[in-house]
């Protein structure tokens, strides 16, 4: 009992052991979660964002109260007494002088003032309105970078993704088309031991040098392999050190897309992030501009002003003719202009949004022409690669029926080594570049989604983004 029960432990340990070091699997589209997730770049995008929409809660803040309070602890000198010389505050007669002793400082005492005013703006002329307007444009434009990094990071997990697919099968081809050429090689040097005449020493060193070719590429094929995972690692946040796998048990050319090429033109118009952030640019800079041309109007305001002041050394003057800066409270609603000019700053804020403006209209004349370019640009690419991938395909699947059957014949002794090799070489350059062509036309197809601006998958920590996006633009 004890044995079977130890031998029981050791099975479940080793399966805890097997669990624990088990490699992750991906496919393409989790690597594309975990990339989004992990990208620190969308990360910094997605702050940006924050912080337009700290600009835009500036730009709101404007228009509600606002409070000035300005306070100070000094000194001035102390004064008894009342309004006369005799001390007091009355007099009779003709008698009566006033005091002039106001810069005797035989005592002091000390002053206690404070100024306030609690304001709200009740009309700018346009400036709050159109300074809020630019910041949620601002808002938008950020967004679309978010998109546009996203894109990138796509862009990228997808070129590592394939790239590793492309190098491991171009690593399979060469491992089992040298594993032929070693059996080939094994069998002419039985053939020249045995000395039936069936091969000659020329075979012998064609084979070998067939072999070593085969085994460079190999070697190639699974840096480039090697290379290829790392950088999938570092775009999805597993470690280096860490196992990964993919789902895909080979590199397949993805579905072409289906859509006609006006309609692509018309998507990418639609839904690009360059024209997301041209269209609100230019929303943004017309509002900049009429704002900067209301900073000549001054601002409508109400509110409460007052101040306060206290001096315990000095007696209260409490005249209701004089004005004691010393010891008083004062306060008042009031309704006012606030005028802020300077013509010529104005001026030039002014000249610099509309020069701003006229650069921004002739960007976005040139992004419509250009961006339809791009897309039938690549639309042609597309469909260029997918043919070369359907060409290659047919030429692979012959060239290997040829070496095998080259195979068959040399084992045979039917033909002599020169032929094999150039069966071999015919199959090999065949797959592999149907294979590069693979890889090329999924790249190409990635490019175009990226170009009509079709979305990408959210990132679970941009939820928060896209979720109050219509909370924040007001």
């Amino acid at each position: 009992m004890n044995r079977a029960f130890f031998y029981n432990a050791l099975i479940g340990i080793s399966c805890l052991l097997s669990a624990g070091v088990q490699a992750e699997q991906l496919s393409l589209e989790q690597a594309l979660q975990r990339a989004y997730d992990a990208d620190f770049r969308i990360g910094e995008k997605a702050h940006l964002v924050t912080a337009a929409r700290g600009l835009l809660d500036e730009a709101e803040a404007n228009n509600g109260w606002r409070t000035e309070l300005n306070s100070f602890v000094g000194l001035t000198t102390a004064v008894d007494g009342g309004f006369y010389e005799n001390a007091t505050n009355t007099c009779d007669g003709s008698d009566c002088v006033v005091r002039s002793d106001l810069y005797d400082f035989d005592n002091l005492s000390l002053w206690f003032n404070a100024q306030f005013a609690i304001i709200k703006p009740l009309y700018t002329f346009g400036k709050i309105e159109n300074y809020t307007k630019a910041a949620e444009n601002n808002i938008l434009i950020k967004q679309a970078e978010v998109e546009l990094q996203r894109q990138s990071t796509r862009y990228d997990v997808s070129r590592a993704y394939y790239g590793y697919l492309t190098a491991r099968d171009i690593r399979y081809l060469m491992e089992d088309s040298n594993k032929r050429l070693k059996g080939a090689l094994e069998l002419v040097s039985e053939w020249l031991e045995e000395e039936n005449g069936q091969a000659k020493e020329s075979d012998k060193y064609a084979l070998t040098a067939g072999v070593a070719l085969l085994s460079r590429y190999q070697s190639e094929a699974a840096a480039l392999e090697k290379v290829a995972l790392g950088g999938l690692k570092v775009l999805t946040g597993v470690a280096l050190e860490n196992e990964l796998s993919v789902t895909d048990r080979r590199i397949t050319p993805v579905e072409l897309p289906a859509m006609v090429l006006p309609d692509l033109k018309q998507r990418a118009i639609e839904q690009r992030p360059e024209m997301k952030q041209v269209e609100a640019g230019l929303t943004a800079r017309r509002a900049l501009l009429a704002a900067s041309h209301s900073d000549a109007k001054p601002n409508v305001y109400a509110g409460v002003g007052g101040s306060l002041s206290y001096s315990p050394g000095r007696e209260t003057v409490e005249s209701p003719h004089l004005y004691d800066p010393f010891n008083h409270v004062a306060a008042t609603p009031v309704i006012g202009l606030q005028w802020s000019f300077s013509g010529g700053v104005r001026d030039a804020k002014v000249k610099q949004a509309q020069a701003e403006l006229d650069a921004l209209i002739s960007k976005a004349s040139f992004a419509r022409s250009g961006i339809p370019y791009q897309v039938e640009e690549m639309f042609t690419q597309v469909h260029a690669t997918f043919e070369q991938v359907e060409h290659m395909k047919s030429a692979s699947k012959n060239a290997r029926r040829w070496m095998i059957a080259a195979y068959t014949d040399f084992e045979a002794g039917l033909i002599e080594a020169d032929k094999i090799i150039t069966a071999f070489q015919a199959y090999v350059l065949a797959h592999s570049d149907y294979l590069r062509l693979v890889n090329d036309y999924n790249m190409n197809t990635v490019k175009l989604k990226n170009l009509i601006g079709e979305a990408t998958l959210v990132s679970s920590k941009d939820l928060s983004v896209n979720k109050n996006s219509a909370e924040s633009i007001k």
